[in-house]
Order: structure tokens, then C-alpha cells, then sequence
């Protein structure tokens, strides 16, 4: 049987390991390590890797490094300020990566039944342990149905009106180059998650998102196609970006609705 993520009970299996990681991008590993348990010390419950270094397929000189910080308080604007001090001269000491993203949260949100689809699902299912205690032993098990697709993704109607004010604002290919990127891997990730139910599994591939949700919308399959190669190679086309904001965004929030539900709301 094709194996998809889950285990013979249908639940997600977590994705990456230290062990994956590639030679190229063990010492920028290393270091992250090193250099947030210095910039938080006691404040840092516990700190994640996610994204395509965990999971061995990261592309040297293309790919960011992504990471996950838990304080045991909810983070302040001095937390804040520290976390992008971190990701800038990570992102310019290693030229491995191409920039530093960093989700930043403290343990009480990441525990609360608000986020317990969502940010919860996200540590337990696609975050590998890097520092500290790992909070997924105090999260149930998931698995690929309506209620995680629902809160995972169900938000992309509220964000639209933001995209379209970013598209407006961009005014450099490298703006734009960045936008495409980002929106790109939105949108399959959110067209795989409306699929994911009926296809009973989970990948974070994106071309095998974008094929996987083809599989269902075979009218969208090669629009969905074309994000998932933009989200690996970011163009500057006003165009695609344009497409993404009046066309496909708009459809996939409709449609992902009518299927799932919209995303509860967050406390601000």
C-alpha cells in the first residue's frame, strides 16, 4: 500500500528528524541551536526545525531555514526583537540558506484548545525537536479529516484583501519575487489540505501537493501545478501574482468553505 503519512491506524506519522538533515546544512542546524538557547536562555521552553531541512530536501543557496520557538511566557516586543536579530545574521552568516523564518508563541497558546488544530497539529505532526521538552507528548494524536483541514487552512478568504493591498504596494521585482513565493506555497498547501480527507494522508511536498490535489480538480490541476513550481522558483510576473489574488485564491477560498467551514477565530 502507498504509504502517505499516516500509520496502520490512520494517524499522522511525524515528519523529519535531526537525523535527515543533510551534511550541507548541519552546522547552520548547529548553530540555531546554540545561538537561541543564548538569545532566550530560561525564557525558551523548547525550540523545532520544520520545513524541507528536517526532512532532507533542502536545496543549498534556495532554501530558508524554518523554525519554531516556544517560550514559556507569551513573547514580549523585546522577544520579538531578539527572534529578528536571530533569523538576519543567521540568514547572513550561512549562505546554505536563503533566509530565516521563525514562528515565535508561548507554550500556554500552543497547548489552548483554540490552537489545538492548528498550531498543536503543526508541533506534534511537522515539527522535529531541536531544544528543550518536546510539548507533542501533550497533544493528542491526528489524523487527515475535515475538522484539521478546517483549522489548519480555512482562513484564506480573510487573508486575500491583505494579498491584494501587498500586490498593490510591491514595487520592486524583488518585492514581488517574495510575494509569489509566499503566496504560491499558500495556495497549494491550502489546495492539498481541501483534498487531504478524500486523499486520507498527508505530504509536504509541493509538487505532490499540487498533483494530489489535481487528482480532484482536474479543471485546476495545471494552475496548481504552476504555484507549486513558483513556490520553489519565485518569479517577479505581476501577472502571476494577479492570477493568484483575482482567480485562483478566490476560487480555492470558496470552494474550500462549501467543503470544510471557515476557520475559528483566534483570540487577537
Amino acid at each position: 500500500m502507498e504509504h502517505r503519512g499516516v500509520d496502520a491506524y490512520g494517524f499522522f506519522e511525524r515528519e523529519g528528524s535531526l537525523g535527515q538533515v543533510q551534511a550541507e546544512f548541519r552546522g547552520v542546524v548547529a548553530a540555531a541551536r546554540e545561538r537561541i538557547a543564548e538569545a532566550y536562555g530560561q525564557r525558551l521552553h523548547s525550540a523545532y526545525l520544520y520545513g524541507s531541512v528536517p526532512r532532507g530536501t533542502a536545496r543549498p543557496g534556495r532554501s530558508d531555514l524554518d523554525l519554531l520557538l516556544v517560550l514559556h511566557h507569551e513573547p514580549s516586543q523585546d522577544d520579538r526583537d531578539t527572534t529578528e536579530v536571530l533569523a538576519r545574521r543567521l540568514d547572513e552568516d550561512f549562505a546554505e540558506i536563503d533566509g530565516v523564518g521563525v514562528l515565535l508563541h508561548g507554550k500556554a497558546r500552543m497547548l489552548s484548545e483554540a490552537e489545538r488544530f492548528d498550531l498543536g497539529w503543526f508541533l506534534a505532526c511537522l515539527s522535529t525537536p531541536l531544544l528543550g521538552a518536546d510539548l507533542a507528548e501533550h497533544l493528542p494524536r491526528y489524523r487527515p479529516d475535515s475538522l484539521l483541514a478546517r483549522e489548519t487552512n480555512g482562513g484564506l478568504a480573510g487573508l486575500l484583501p491583505d494579498w491584494r493591498a501587498r500586490v498593490r504596494a510591491a514595487a520592486s521585482p524583488e518585492e514581488r519575487r517574495k510575494l509569489s513565493r509566499g503566496f504560491a506555497r499558500h495556495l497549494v498547501r491550502t489546495g492539498f489540505t481541501l483534498v487531504m480527507p478524500r486523499w486520507g494522508g498527508w505530504t509536504s511536498d509541493l509538487t505532490e501537493s499540487a498533483e494530489v490535489f489535481g487528482l480532484y480538480y482536474p479543471e485546476r490541476a495545471a494552475q496548481m501545478r504552476a504555484a507549486a513550481a513558483v513556490a520553489l522558483d519565485p518569479v517577479a510576473d505581476p501577472a502571476v501574482l494577479r492570477t493568484y489574488v483575482e482567480d485562483l485564491g478566490p476560487w480555492l477560498a470558496d470552494e474550500y468553505t462549501a467543503r470544510h467551514g471557515t476557520k475559528s477565530p483566534r483570540p487577537a
